[in-house]
């Protein structure tokens, strides 16, 4: 059976030294290293703290460091996406 048979969906978070930790409406809690979120990893603890819940619950946003977060691929363990470029070397 899929973890993903019942919508997953925040309730609440909140972050220790080293992780984001989510708590589900199905009662479920998952923790997630901050490393595979750098932008998080790097924010001040104010910066953490200044999340939204939204979709319903399918979603987490952090305006001020630009940060979205899907809660079904945090159940799928797919962390930070983005993709830097990097200088060409010649």
């Amino acid at each position: 059976m899929s973890t993903l048979m019942t919508n997953p969906m925040a309730k609440s978070l909140r972050f220790d030294d080293d992780t984001l930790w989510v708590d589900l409406e199905d009662g479920r809690r998952l923790g997630v290293p901050l490393a595979y979120f750098p932008r998080l990893l790097r924010a001040s603890p104010e910066q953490r703290n200044g999340f939204v819940i939204s979709g319903g619950g399918t979603g987490l946003h952090w305006d001020a460091i630009d940060e979205d977060i899907s809660v079904p691929a945090l159940m799928m363990g797919i962390g930070d996406r983005t993709t830097r470029s990097t200088p060409k070397k010649s």
